[in-house]
């Protein structure tokens, strides 16, 4: 009899110990592995719905469907034929180098703007380049820039990048073949399918679709641009670069999924923004870090709303994105970094996985391995689902309202007693947030979202209406939060990190 009850009291045990991981805010679930489990719903909360990712209308979708592999074909075999384009290369001979290929861009971008009725202009942003460690001799660095204009807020912009110059193994070496099909004559072709795409359409925000040069060299083309928009005031929301994007499989490699596009977004500590002094970044970062903000940099949001786009335009773009949390590839960089240096959010798309073999390389055969960044090795099908990526999400930023400005997290709600006289609202587990509403004619309401503090991708959306304040039962402890504007026509800002009341 004793031995039974014993028996009968460690089975109750052992049910009550296991039982409280099925209740409501476990972060355990049976069927997944540990940190991978998506339906772990710590912390409880009522604040909010499920996000569910806003879906493009009918004219994005129309746009969408009109990206043409073919096109893309055409524009990545045309730069390829050039020979190579190295920044040093030749800028006169009409069929080899890189003068003929900043001409061939221009002459396309030019007739793209043709059928614009006007609301394109395309350009030559240039200088001279100075002699530097990777400058031989003073240099013409060129970027052909088209501008769309945006119809009711034309200073708020979006830049879309590809670099057009290309590189053998010896980055000094401008005389020999440098085709650069991948790396990054794809991108080129996702900024031309763009502008060739929107030419006709009237966006809120101004678009710019923009071919730069001099990257191999150092960033020289985009941080002339970046420069050129920070100096005359633009306030560019966002640049989505692109820089090899021209496969998903490359043998002998075999990524997860050949539909997948990696997404590259760096936190507020990178890089450290030329418009700071020591000091004043020193400042800021130990701010992030105490608030624990270091995933929601402005980048790292504007990674969540592509991402967020692309999937609820999953059956249209044929294509996933996968945010990563670095500034680019380990050790590597981009032009995206020039628009962040100007304090700019920017983020970069590269291919799901990268062949060494033919990037970077002289064209060879060696041991029986083919080398070089050849056009065999592009995939035209995959280089225009990352063109509908970035159409859809730059298209949808373009007309969604403006990011909310001053976005703040109040320091005196949801905080220990001042003093006696404290009331008890003040004391409560609740955030607060305000924000700036500038009286925008494009926004219809706000909304707050809400992530666990792990968590990559904002999950909880709450609508608070037409309003610059909202508070929430829901502690700051636990959770990143966020602020986006929601337009009367349905599409949505990227969304904004309150900082502390007082910091912004």
């Amino acid at each position: 009899m004793f031995g039974s009850l014993t028996l009968l009291f460690s089975l109750l045990t052992l049910v009550s110990a296991q039982s409280w991981t099925t209740l409501p805010g476990s972060l355990f679930c049976s069927s997944e592995a540990w940190g991978s489990c998506a339906s772990a719903d710590w912390p409880q909360s009522n604040v909010g719905s499920p996000l569910v990712p806003q879906t493009p209308d009918a004219e994005l979708q129309a746009m969408l469907a009109e990206v043409d592999p073919e096109r893309v074909q055409n524009i990545i075999t045309t730069l390829t034929n050039f020979g190579t384009r190295h920044t040093l290369s030749n800028q006169t001979d009409p069929v080899r180098g890189i003068g003929a290929a900043r001409d061939w861009i221009m002459k396309e971008m030019q007739s793209f703007a043709q059928v614009s009725n006007g609301n394109m202009e395309v350009e030559l942003n240039s200088y001279i380049q100075s002699v530097t460690d990777t400058i031989l001799f003073p240099t013409n660095i060129s970027n052909v820039v088209a501008t769309l204009k945006g119809s009711s807020d034309s200073n708020r912009t979006y830049v879309v990048t590809g670099h057009y110059d290309s590189r053998r193994i010896d980055i000094m070496d401008y005389i020999n073949d440098a085709p650069g099909s991948d790396d990054d004559a794809s991108g080129v072709a996702v900024v031309m399918e763009l502008a060739r795409i929107c030419a006709t359409k009237r966006p809120a925000a101004t678009m710019i679709f923009a071919a730069v040069a001099g990257e191999e060299q150092d960033l020289y083309g985009s941080n002339h641009l970046a420069q050129t928009l920070k100096n005359a005031s633009v306030n560019v929301e966002g640049n989505w670069n692109n820089d090899i994007v021209g496969t998903g499989s490359s043998s002998p490699f075999f990524p997860v999924n050949n539909y997948t596009i990696r997404l590259f977004g760096a936190s507020y500590a990178y890089p450290a923004s030329s418009l700071l002094n020591s000091t004043e970044l020193a400042g800021e970062l130990q701010e992030i870090g105490i608030i624990g903000g270091e995933n929601d940099s402005p980048a790292r949001n504007l990674g969540r709303f592509i991402a967020e786009i692309a999937a609820g335009a999953s059956k249209e773009v044929n294509m996933q994105v996968a945010l990563i949390y670095r500034p680019d590839r380990y050790l590597r960089g981009g032009d995206h970094e020039s628009f962040l240096a100007q304090g700019f959010p920017a983020v970069r798309f590269t291919e799901a996985t990268e062949d060494f073999a033919h990037q970077h390389q002289d064209p060879r055969v060696q041991n029986g391995t083919v080398y070089g960044d050849l056009i065999e090795f592009v995939d035209f099908e995959y280089t225009a689902r990352v063109a509908r990526v970035n159409l859809a999400s730059m298209w949808s930023a373009a007309n969604a309202p403006a990011m909310p400005l001053n976005v703040s997290i109040s320091t005196l709600i949801g905080f220990p007693a001042a003093s006696e006289s404290t009331p008890l609202y003040e004391i409560s587990n609740d955030s607060q947030f305000n924000w700036n509403t500038n009286n925008d004619p494009l926004v219809a309401s706000y909304e707050l979202l809400w992530r666990p503090a792990g968590a990559l991708q904002w999950t909880y959306a709450l609508n608070v209406g037409n309003v610059g304040t909202v508070t929430v039962n829901l502690s700051k402890d636990d959770v990143q939060f966020g602020i986006r504007a929601v337009g009367k026509n349905g599409m949505k800002s990227p969304a904004v990190f309150p900082l502390p009341d007082g910091e912004v």
